[in-house]
Protein backbone atom coordinates (compact mmCIF):
# COMPACT_ATOMS: atom_id res chain seq x y z
CA UNK A 1 0.00 0.00 0.00
CA UNK A 2 1.28 3.75 -1.23
CA UNK A 3 0.91 6.27 1.68
CA UNK A 4 0.41 9.92 0.67
CA UNK A 5 2.01 12.43 2.73
CA UNK A 6 0.61 16.01 2.67
CA UNK A 7 2.36 17.42 5.97
CA UNK A 8 6.31 17.58 5.94
CA UNK A 9 5.91 17.19 9.94
CA UNK A 10 4.68 13.45 9.33
CA UNK A 11 7.02 11.27 11.18
CA UNK A 12 6.89 8.39 9.17
CA UNK A 13 9.22 10.86 6.88
CA UNK A 14 11.92 12.06 9.37
CA UNK A 15 14.63 9.78 8.38
CA UNK A 16 13.87 12.19 4.73
CA UNK A 17 13.98 15.37 6.67
CA UNK A 18 17.22 16.54 7.23
CA UNK A 19 18.53 14.49 9.65
CA UNK A 20 22.25 14.97 10.20
CA UNK A 21 24.75 11.68 9.47
CA UNK A 22 25.56 11.37 13.02
CA UNK A 23 21.42 10.80 13.72
CA UNK A 24 20.94 8.40 10.84
CA UNK A 25 23.77 6.54 12.27
CA UNK A 26 22.35 6.54 15.87
CA UNK A 27 25.60 8.03 17.56
CA UNK A 28 23.05 10.52 19.19
CA UNK A 29 20.75 8.00 20.18
CA UNK A 30 18.33 8.72 18.18
CA UNK A 31 17.09 5.18 17.28
CA UNK A 32 18.56 2.27 14.95
CA UNK A 33 21.32 3.28 12.66
CA UNK A 34 19.88 4.25 8.94
CA UNK A 35 21.08 5.52 5.94
CA UNK A 36 19.60 7.01 3.07
CA UNK A 37 19.89 5.41 -0.17
CA UNK A 38 19.58 7.10 -3.79
CA UNK A 39 19.38 5.38 -7.29
CA UNK A 40 17.33 1.65 -8.22
CA UNK A 41 21.05 0.69 -8.76
CA UNK A 42 22.15 1.68 -5.07
CA UNK A 43 18.55 0.57 -3.38
CA UNK A 44 18.15 -3.23 -5.26
CA UNK A 45 22.06 -4.27 -4.28
CA UNK A 46 21.29 -2.65 -1.18
CA UNK A 47 18.31 -5.58 -0.47
CA UNK A 48 20.20 -7.87 -2.18
CA UNK A 49 23.16 -7.95 -0.07
CA UNK A 50 20.61 -8.31 2.60
CA UNK A 51 20.64 -4.63 4.13
CA UNK A 52 16.54 -4.88 5.91
CA UNK A 53 14.57 -1.51 4.49
CA UNK A 54 13.05 0.65 6.33
CA UNK A 55 10.49 3.07 3.97
CA UNK A 56 10.75 3.69 0.11
CA UNK A 57 10.23 7.71 -0.46
CA UNK A 58 9.62 9.42 -3.92
CA UNK A 59 7.82 12.07 -5.78
CA UNK A 60 4.12 11.14 -7.24
CA UNK A 61 5.79 11.35 -10.92
CA UNK A 62 7.98 8.04 -9.93
CA UNK A 63 5.49 5.75 -8.88
CA UNK A 64 5.04 4.33 -12.54
CA UNK A 65 8.60 3.89 -13.12
CA UNK A 66 9.56 2.81 -9.74
CA UNK A 67 6.44 -0.85 -9.83
CA UNK A 68 9.36 -3.14 -9.05
CA UNK A 69 10.90 -1.27 -6.35
CA UNK A 70 7.42 -0.27 -4.73
CA UNK A 71 6.69 -4.07 -5.08
CA UNK A 72 9.70 -5.32 -3.63
CA UNK A 73 9.59 -3.02 -0.39
CA UNK A 74 5.74 -4.19 0.15
CA UNK A 75 6.93 -7.57 -0.24
CA UNK A 76 9.66 -6.81 2.73
CA UNK A 77 6.73 -5.26 4.71
CA UNK A 78 8.13 -1.95 3.91
CA UNK A 79 5.94 0.91 4.05
CA UNK A 80 6.15 3.36 0.40
CA UNK A 81 5.45 7.19 0.84
CA UNK A 82 4.62 9.31 -1.65
CA UNK A 83 4.26 13.18 -1.82
CA UNK A 84 3.88 15.92 -4.78
CA UNK A 85 7.12 18.02 -5.75
CA UNK A 86 6.20 20.96 -3.13
CA UNK A 87 5.70 18.11 -0.48
CA UNK A 88 8.86 16.56 -1.27
CA UNK A 89 11.29 19.28 -1.77
CA UNK A 90 10.27 20.39 1.74
CA UNK A 91 10.77 17.60 3.13
CA UNK A 92 13.92 16.26 1.25
CA UNK A 93 15.66 19.49 0.32
CA UNK A 94 16.22 17.67 -3.07
CA UNK A 95 15.59 19.99 -6.24
CA UNK A 96 16.29 17.11 -8.29
CA UNK A 97 15.92 13.24 -8.03
CA UNK A 98 15.93 10.49 -10.18
CA UNK A 99 13.79 8.32 -8.77
CA UNK A 100 13.15 7.22 -5.25
CA UNK A 101 14.90 7.26 -2.40
CA UNK A 102 15.05 4.72 0.37
CA UNK A 103 15.61 4.88 4.24
CA UNK A 104 17.77 1.45 5.36
CA UNK A 105 18.55 0.16 8.12
CA UNK A 106 22.31 0.15 8.50
CA UNK A 107 23.81 -3.31 8.60
CA UNK A 108 26.64 -4.03 11.49
CA UNK A 109 30.19 -4.24 9.90
CA UNK A 110 32.09 -7.49 9.60
CA UNK A 111 35.60 -8.10 11.50
CA UNK A 112 38.72 -7.64 9.61
CA UNK A 113 39.05 -11.19 9.61
CA UNK A 114 35.80 -11.87 7.69
CA UNK A 115 36.50 -9.88 5.39
CA UNK A 116 40.34 -10.74 3.99
CA UNK A 117 39.34 -14.40 4.16
CA UNK A 118 40.33 -15.94 0.97
CA UNK A 119 41.39 -11.88 -0.30
CA UNK A 120 44.27 -11.80 -2.41
CA UNK A 121 44.76 -8.16 -3.95
CA UNK A 122 42.81 -5.14 -1.30
CA UNK A 123 42.82 -1.90 -1.00
CA UNK A 124 43.23 0.19 2.28
CA UNK A 125 41.71 3.65 2.01
CA UNK A 126 43.94 6.16 4.46
CA UNK A 127 41.80 9.18 5.48
CA UNK A 128 40.20 9.72 2.48
CA UNK A 129 37.10 12.25 3.28
CA UNK A 130 35.70 12.79 0.29
CA UNK A 131 32.31 11.18 -0.30
CA UNK A 132 32.61 11.36 -4.47
CA UNK A 133 35.90 9.80 -4.08
CA UNK A 134 35.12 7.17 -1.70
CA UNK A 135 32.43 5.59 -3.85
CA UNK A 136 34.65 6.31 -7.01
CA UNK A 137 37.25 4.17 -5.17
CA UNK A 138 34.56 1.47 -4.62
CA UNK A 139 33.33 1.60 -7.94
CA UNK A 140 36.95 1.08 -9.25
CA UNK A 141 38.03 -1.98 -6.60
CA UNK A 142 34.36 -3.90 -7.92
CA UNK A 143 35.45 -3.52 -11.94
CA UNK A 144 38.75 -4.44 -11.23
CA UNK A 145 39.27 -7.53 -8.71
CA UNK A 146 40.10 -6.06 -5.67
CA UNK A 147 38.72 -8.46 -3.08
CA UNK A 148 38.11 -6.06 -0.20
CA UNK A 149 38.76 -2.68 0.99
CA UNK A 150 39.78 -1.36 4.89
CA UNK A 151 38.96 2.26 5.65
CA UNK A 152 41.35 3.82 8.17
CA UNK A 153 38.96 5.33 10.83
CA UNK A 154 38.68 9.47 9.36
CA UNK A 155 37.77 7.74 5.84
CA UNK A 156 34.28 9.30 4.60
CA UNK A 157 31.42 7.09 5.55
CA UNK A 158 30.65 4.93 2.70
CA UNK A 159 27.00 4.58 3.47
CA UNK A 160 27.08 8.19 2.99
CA UNK A 161 24.08 9.61 0.15
CA UNK A 162 26.25 10.28 -2.63
CA UNK A 163 29.40 7.87 -1.78
CA UNK A 164 26.80 4.97 -2.32
CA UNK A 165 25.29 6.89 -5.58
CA UNK A 166 28.51 7.41 -6.89
CA UNK A 167 29.62 4.09 -5.83
CA UNK A 168 26.70 2.45 -8.39
CA UNK A 169 25.87 0.32 -5.24
CA UNK A 170 29.61 -1.39 -5.31
CA UNK A 171 29.70 -0.93 -1.48
CA UNK A 172 27.20 -3.32 -1.06
CA UNK A 173 29.05 -6.12 -3.40
CA UNK A 174 32.90 -5.39 -2.13
CA UNK A 175 33.46 -6.53 1.04
CA UNK A 176 34.84 -4.13 3.49
CA UNK A 177 35.36 -2.94 7.09
CA UNK A 178 37.33 -0.29 9.18
CA UNK A 179 41.12 -1.18 10.63
CA UNK A 180 42.52 1.11 13.06
CA UNK A 181 41.29 2.57 16.31
CA UNK A 182 43.25 6.16 15.86
CA UNK A 183 42.98 8.48 12.92
CA UNK A 184 46.77 8.99 12.94
CA UNK A 185 47.87 5.48 14.38
CA UNK A 186 46.26 3.28 12.40
CA UNK A 187 49.71 1.87 10.45
CA UNK A 188 51.55 1.13 13.97
CA UNK A 189 48.34 -1.81 15.01
CA UNK A 190 47.12 -1.89 10.69
CA UNK A 191 50.23 -3.13 8.84
CA UNK A 192 51.60 -5.65 11.26
CA UNK A 193 47.85 -7.12 11.47
CA UNK A 194 47.52 -7.17 7.43
CA UNK A 195 51.52 -8.86 7.15
CA UNK A 196 49.94 -11.08 10.39
CA UNK A 197 47.28 -12.50 7.26
CA UNK A 198 50.41 -12.44 4.93
CA UNK A 199 49.66 -9.48 2.84
CA UNK A 200 52.63 -7.29 1.83
CA UNK A 201 51.96 -3.75 1.77
CA UNK A 202 52.21 -1.22 -1.06
CA UNK A 203 51.84 2.39 0.00
CA UNK A 204 50.94 4.82 -2.79
CA UNK A 205 53.03 8.07 -2.33
CA UNK A 206 56.26 9.89 -4.35
CA UNK A 207 59.58 9.13 -2.90
CA UNK A 208 62.93 8.55 -3.47
CA UNK A 209 62.77 5.23 -3.08
CA UNK A 210 59.53 4.96 -4.69
CA UNK A 211 59.15 1.96 -7.00
CA UNK A 212 57.27 1.86 -10.40
CA UNK A 213 53.62 0.98 -10.32
CA UNK A 214 54.97 -1.91 -13.01
CA UNK A 215 57.87 -3.57 -11.28
CA UNK A 216 57.64 -7.33 -11.37
CA UNK A 217 58.21 -7.26 -7.62
CA UNK A 218 54.55 -6.59 -6.60
CA UNK A 219 52.95 -8.43 -9.03
CA UNK A 220 54.78 -11.32 -7.79
CA UNK A 221 53.84 -10.86 -4.38
CA UNK A 222 50.76 -13.54 -3.44
CA UNK A 223 49.04 -11.02 -1.47
CA UNK A 224 49.48 -7.38 -1.77
CA UNK A 225 47.12 -4.50 0.27
CA UNK A 226 47.45 -1.17 -1.72
CA UNK A 227 47.29 1.70 0.38
CA UNK A 228 45.93 5.09 -0.69
CA UNK A 229 45.75 8.06 1.07
CA UNK A 230 44.31 11.56 1.24
CA UNK A 231 43.43 13.77 -1.19
CA UNK A 232 45.16 16.91 -0.22
CA UNK A 233 48.50 15.25 1.63
CA UNK A 234 48.88 11.78 0.79
CA UNK A 235 49.65 9.16 3.15
CA UNK A 236 51.23 9.54 6.50
CA UNK A 237 54.89 9.25 6.87
CA UNK A 238 54.42 6.47 9.45
CA UNK A 239 52.44 4.77 6.63
CA UNK A 240 55.04 5.04 4.04
CA UNK A 241 57.84 4.17 6.46
CA UNK A 242 56.06 0.40 7.42
CA UNK A 243 54.90 -0.49 4.08
CA UNK A 244 56.56 -3.09 2.33
CA UNK A 245 56.77 -0.79 -0.85
CA UNK A 246 56.58 2.64 -1.69
CA UNK A 247 54.67 2.57 -4.83
CA UNK A 248 54.47 5.36 -7.68
CA UNK A 249 52.34 5.89 -10.47
CA UNK A 250 54.86 6.84 -14.05
CA UNK A 251 53.61 10.02 -15.46
CA UNK A 252 54.61 12.52 -17.82
CA UNK A 253 54.28 16.25 -18.66
CA UNK A 254 55.58 17.69 -15.01
CA UNK A 255 52.22 16.02 -13.60
CA UNK A 256 52.83 14.57 -10.04
CA UNK A 257 49.70 12.95 -8.47
CA UNK A 258 46.08 11.98 -9.52
CA UNK A 259 43.43 12.39 -7.81
CA UNK A 260 42.96 9.49 -5.33
CA UNK A 261 40.04 7.95 -7.00
CA UNK A 262 41.87 8.28 -10.60
CA UNK A 263 44.54 6.56 -8.89
CA UNK A 264 42.99 3.69 -7.41
CA UNK A 265 41.72 2.91 -10.64
CA UNK A 266 45.35 3.13 -12.38
CA UNK A 267 46.84 0.91 -9.12
CA UNK A 268 44.07 -1.54 -8.90
CA UNK A 269 44.41 -2.31 -12.73
CA UNK A 270 48.10 -2.47 -12.87
CA UNK A 271 48.64 -4.67 -9.14
CA UNK A 272 45.38 -6.97 -10.43
CA UNK A 273 45.71 -10.88 -9.96
CA UNK A 274 47.32 -12.29 -12.54
CA UNK A 275 46.89 -16.19 -11.67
Amino acid sequence: MIHQITDPTDERVRPFAGMRDAQLRGDEGVGPGLFIGESANVINRALDSGVAPHSLFMEQKWVDKSQELIERFESLGAPVLVADPVVFKAITGYDVTRGAVACLYRPQLPSVDEVLAGATRIAVLEDVMNATNIGAAFRSAAALGIDAVLLTPSCHDPFYRRAARVSMGTIFQVPWTRIGRKHEQWAAEGIPLLESYGFQTAAMALSDDSISLGDDRLNQCPKLAIIMGTEGEGLNPETIARATFTVKIPMAHGVDSLNVAAASAVAFWELRKRY
